[in-house]
């Protein structure tokens, strides 16, 4: 897969995972508290400096309120446009 592509699909993760913990309400602290984890866990996966695996994703979403399927539909509508 072409190098660019992998990072124009990382930039709309992270874009999408920010966007959905503000759609929340959410500050990073607020939805890092829910997780269990530090701020930075949240910083850091929203900056593209840690990826999630699916697990912690699905533990994200769960914290925030929006289902992994959901999510995911989002996300491939976000490489749409």
């Amino acid at each position: 897969m072409d190098e660019h592509l992998i990072t124009t699909h990382q930039e709309c993760l992270q874009m999408l995972l920010r966007e959905i913990r503000q759609q929340a309400g959410l500050r990073q602290s607020e939805l890092a508290a829910r997780l269990g984890r530090p701020q930075s866990f949240v910083s850091k996966y929203e900056s593209g400096e840690r990826r999630l695996d699916l697990i912690e994703l699905r533990q994200v979403c769960q914290a925030i309120g929006i289902s992994l399927e959901e999510f995911v539909h989002r996300f491939e509508r976000s490489l749409l446009s």
